[in-house]
Formats: structure tokens, sequence, C-alpha cells
């Protein structure tokens, strides 16, 4: 019987996928080898696509006391000896003097952004207006932000990045103080006034729930404060606040004439019930999301107010503690006018997922006690230098999807994503070769598959940097920095490279998933031979 050459290759296109889907053509195969959720897929993100890395002023800049740079609650602390091995983010990667070179590296990936942040005692080294301006410090973010734009490298700036000036937080008890929402808009005005004709992106601030909980509810980060049943609410009452300022400030007097683009980035896990078939398992997942990334993006993108589910649960434990009202501040209806509808796009940084269950919890005042979930990691899943994160590359296109649903079809940038390898040289980083590879593929299928608002995504990190209480005990760097060196030396590593191939097809080709599997390139070969 004669084949003819249409059923030749539609046989072997069919073989081919069959071989794709049992040869192991997965990023972890030793536990995630579902051949419908995470077989890798070819396809290219959308043209425009946005390809960027991203840094933060203390973790890379240095120089923290040059040229009239005031103190941070970040050199407070690293100060006090709070940091693995008293490290310090003095010199860091001494970006505050090799800028041009740390442009270079972007460049040579074909990156075409970079998210950096601005050190806000850097500029105002008192924290207000009244306090003086540094003109130094204004000079050295408009030489980065003239670089970038020299190199075709769009700037995209974050306002706040954890680096509190000192001073507001000893004059004023820091985010707690709803005074600090009128200073924070002071100082994104005069962000917005020096740079907005050549910033077209903005994030007012990075991941807030980080700042709220480990800065002021179990004190393991700046500025140090254990108050786990108050103080979160009231720093991110404020926080909430200073972003809608700030917003709104830059709509109103810059937008007409820039057209940019102001947000706010969330961190979150992705939250997956225990037992998917369990109605309180699927409330738990639920209500972490909620806590998490829904405490700020439902008032700032949905209607001005706290996620129902969250008012309920600190309202029910506060009554239950016997105190005569809620925990967690209300916002006056004007105020939820004022913050309704304060986003551009969604910012989002995502770097593992968390198994939750639902369990009832009782006893004193406390952030994650209200919340009534129980959450672990399985001990199968991969693991990192870093013990809270493990990757798992399906929560990422899970997160997204629910980002899509939760918060009607949003434009979203990933504005953080990578993996900790541990403190030592070592260029040839497979680990987050895989990683970028997981996440990117869970990221394509997101945008092709499911249809979600995908823009732009941000590798963290540009290079090793200063890990906050990890001191330089994790790497997250695409490019290796040698600490021991007065010059901070910056070498690539093989994920840069491997990057580069992305950036340059603008996603995933066939050739660049079978380089992983050079049996089914020969079998697929093989195939095709044997029937023509």
């Amino acid at each position: 019987m004669a084949v003819h050459k249409k059923e030749i290759n539609s046989v072997f296109i069919i073989l081919t996928v069959y071989l794709h889907l049992t040869s192991g053509e997965f990023s972890y195969p030793d536990v995630f080898d579902d051949p419908e959720r995470d077989t890798l897929i070819s396809g290219q993100f959308p043209d425009g696509f946005a390809w960027g890395s991203a840094t933060s002023a203390y973790q890379v800049e240095g120089g923290w006391n040059e040229d009239g740079k005031g103190e941070s609650i970040w050199d407070t602390f690293s100060h006090e000896g709070r940091i693995y091995n008293n490290q310090t983010g003095d010199v860091a990667c001494d970006s505050y003097h090799k800028y041009t070179e740390d442009v270079q590296l972007v460049k040579a990936i074909g990156l075409t952004h970079y998210r950096f942040s601005i050190s806000w005692p850097r500029i105002l080294p008192q924290g207000t207006l009244a306090g003086g301006i540094n003109q130094a410090g204004l000079d050295y973010y408009t030489d980065l932000i003239d670089e970038l734009i020299a190199n075709d490298i769009e700037p995209v700036v974050t306002l706040y990045h954890w680096d509190l000036p000192q001073v507001l937080q000893d004059d004023y008890g820091g985010w707690e103080n709803d005074t600090l929402a009128d200073l924070f808009n002071d100082y994104a005005n005069l962000c917005f006034a020096e740079y907005a004709s050549k910033v077209n992106i903005w994030i007012t601030f990075n991941e807030p729930y980080v700042v709220t909980w480990l800065g002021y509810g179990i004190g393991v980060f700046a500025p140090g404060i254990v108050s786990p049943g108050y103080a979160p609410y009231r720093a991110a009452h404020t926080i909430i606040k200073a972003h809608a300022k700030a917003y709104n400030t830059y709509k109103n007097n810059y937008f007409s004439q820039y057209g940019g683009k102001v947000s706010i980035t969330l961190s979150t896990d992705f939250g997956q019930p225990k037992d998917p078939e369990n109605e309180e398992d699927i409330g738990a997942a639920v209500r972490y999301m909620q806590f998490t990334a829904g405490w700020f993006a439902h008032p700032i993108l949905k209607n001005g107010d706290y996620p129902d589910v969250m008012k309920w649960q600190v309202g029910n434990k506060s009554q239950e503690q016997g105190l005569p009202e809620s925990r967690l501040p209300e916002f006056t209806e004007e105020e939820k006018q004022y913050i309704k509808g304060t986003g551009d796009f969604f910012g989002l940084n995502s770097y593992t997922t968390t198994v939750c269950k639902h369990k009832v919890t009782s006893g004193d005042p406390n952030y994650e006690g209200d919340q009534d979930v129980e959450r672990n990691q399985p001990e199968n899943w991969p693991t990192s230098a870093s013990e809270w994160l493990r990757p798992v590359p399906w929560g990422l296109r899970g997160l997204l999807n629910w980002v899509k649903n939760e918060y009607d079809d949003i434009d979203i940038y990933i504005t953080e994503n990578g993996v900790s390898t541990p403190d030592e040289f070592n260029l040839e980083d497979d680990a987050r070769v895989t990683f970028y590879q997981a996440y990117l593929n869970e990221a394509l299928k997101a945008q092709m598959y499911d249809g979600v608002n995908l823009v732009g995504y941000f590798a963290w990190s540009l290079m090793d940097n200063f890990e906050w209480t990890s001191g330089y005990s994790q790497r997250f760097g695409l490019h290796y920095v040698d600490f021991e060196d007065p010059d901070r030396r910056r070498t690539q590593k093989k994920s840069a490279e491997w990057l580069t191939g992305i950036v340059a097809y603008n996603g995933f080709s066939s050739a660049q998933h079978l380089q992983a599997t050079p049996l089914v390139i020969c079998l697929s070969a093989l195939i095709y031979k044997l029937f023509l």
C-alpha cells in the first residue's frame, strides 16, 4: 500500500510530540512531570514585550555615606549586626561608582528595560524637602537614567525599595505614622519633576507585604519592629495612602505631558489548596492570597477598600480577643474613592508556591493567625540556596491566572523572578538556567493559552548582591560579583548567556528545547527516515 507524503508528515509529527511527552521534556522531571501541565512548549511573546532585569539601591549601590547621602533604616539595621556574618551594604556591588559598567551588562544580554530603585535618603538625606535636597544624589540618578537611554534601554524606576530615611523612623515611627503618606508624596513629586521626561514606568513601592510583616510584624527586617497583631496593618494603611497620593500627583501634574504609567509591585506565593477537592482548603488558599497580594491590590485596583474576607477575619479575631474594634484600620469613603483605580498595571514579584490548609487559630493578636491558614512546602519539591524558595514553575501560571481573573485582565509585569544558588564561584549556574527556562515557559503558556495580558518580565537579579539578612551568602545574579575584590569585578554566568538567546528570539524556539534532550532529535530524525 502506498504511503503519501502528507500521511508520513502527520505520523512524524504525532510521534515526535509523543517522544517529547515521554522523553523527560520537563524542567524538573523528577517531581513535576505531568504531560499536560509541565511539558515545555515553543512560542514567542507578543511584539514589544519588555525584557528586563532588576536591582535595588541598598542591595547594589554601596556609597552608603558618600556625597551627602543620609542614613537609611537598612544602614542602621546592618550596622547593628543583624545580618549574616555581620555583613552590610556599605559597598555592596559598588554600583554608585560602577553604574556605567552595569548598563553594559544589561545591554550585552539584549534587555530592553532595567528596573532599579531610587534611594530616598540619597536625594533627601533628612527625608523631607524642608531638610534639604542633595543635588549629588539627584545627579547620580540623572546620570544612570541618561546612560540607560543612551544605550537604548528603558529605565523602570521604583521609588521605595525598603530603604526609608532613618530620621523618619526616629522622628515619626516610620510607616505606622500616616504623616509619611504626605512625606512620601513630596519625595515622589521631586522624582517626577526631575525624571518624568525620561522615565515612563514608575513603581511606587516594592513588596509592601514584606515591608509591613517582616519589618513591623516579626522584626526580622529593618526597622526591626515586633508587633505582629497591630503594626503591619497600620503600616500597610499608610503605604496604601502614600501610593495613592503619589499616583494622583503623577496623573494630575505629569501624565498629560509625558503619558507614563504608575503602579505598585506586590509579592505573593501562589496558594495551592492542600486538598483541591476540599472547600475549606480552597478557602484557605483564597484567604492566603487575599492577605498577601489582595491586601494592597484590592484597595488599589478594585474598590478602594480591603478584601471582604480580610475584614471579616480580622474583625472576628479582634472581637474574640475582647477588643472594642477591628485591628484592621478603616478607610473613609473619601479615601476609598481617592485610592480606587490607582494602578496602571500589576507589578508581580513571584518566586515560589505554598500549600494551604484550613486551620483555625486562636491566641494573641497576630497577622498570620488572623488568616486561619496552615502553610507548608512538600519535601520532594526542588530546593534552592534560600530556605523559603522552592522552584514550582506551574505555580507561576496559576498565579498569573489568579491576577488575570481577580483584576479584570489587567496588564501584568513580572517585576521580579529568580532563584538563589550558594555563595561560591560558579559560572555554570545550570540550576538558574533550569529555573528561568521553567518559569518563563509557564509565563508563555499563561500568555499564549490562557490569554493573560503579560507585557514584561524582569529577571532577579542583574548581578549577585546584598541579599538582605542573608548578606552575601546567597546569590541571585545573572552575573557573578567578587565581593572580595575591591573593584567588585562582575563576570557573566551561563544563565545570562542563556537568557540572551531567549530575549533575541522573544521566546522559545523548538531548537532551544531540543538542545536539552538530544535523544529526541535523534529519534525524531530516525523515525522520519524510516517512514521515507
